[in-house]
């Protein structure tokens, strides 16, 4: 099975599992926030859409459909410009492993750092705020990279392509 390939298998079980997850986010509307809501986290209440995992479902979700599109670049890539270069893992572990971190701090690790820091999401507790944005920061970092390392490669195949000489008349 070439990358390509299971990128998108990835991207694809990926998203159906992004779009699991927003059942979640239904449930929290349908539940009620944890914590009273407090003045400031009411004026910010376009920021955050009123639940705590929304950025991680949208993370995910958006980031499953990008692995889509790079596993179909890199079939097409690998399809009219064989090489053996083509075959980077490491591109779609460093996918794979930054949306689920993302997942994994932002969904069940929102519980966690709640322990830590008691209501830190609907009231200014700056620094349990700061520690779980900026570790979901984290893991689309490593996303980014992988996503990186798959365009990238895929762009070297396809600029190895020769380009036809134009023919008179067309």
């Amino acid at each position: 099975m070439t990358t390509g390939s299971r990128f998108a298998k990835w991207g694809l079980g990926l998203f159906i599992f992004g779009v699991f997850l927003t059942f979640g986010i239904i449930g929290h509307y349908c539940a009620g926030a944890r914590w009273p809501n407090g003045q400031l986290f009411m004026q910010n209440i376009t920021l955050w859409w009123a639940c705590p995992w929304t950025l991680s479902v949208a993370a995910v979700q958006a980031g499953a459909l990008g692995m889509v599109a790079l596993g179909l670049t890199l079939m097409l890539a690998a399809r009219v410009a064989p090489q053996d270069s083509m075959e980077h893992s490491a591109a779609l572990w460093l996918c794979i492993v930054g949306l689920l971190g993302v997942f994994a701090v932002g969904y069940p690790g929102y519980f966690v750092f709640d322990a830590i820091w008691p209501s830190f999401y609907y009231s200014p507790v700056a620094a349990g705020k700061n520690a779980w944005l900026l570790a979901q920061a984290a893991f689309i970092a490593v996303y980014l990279a992988g996503a990186i390392l798959a365009f990238s490669a895929a762009r070297r195949a396809l600029d190895a392509i020769p380009a036809k000489p134009a023919t008179a008349g067309h």
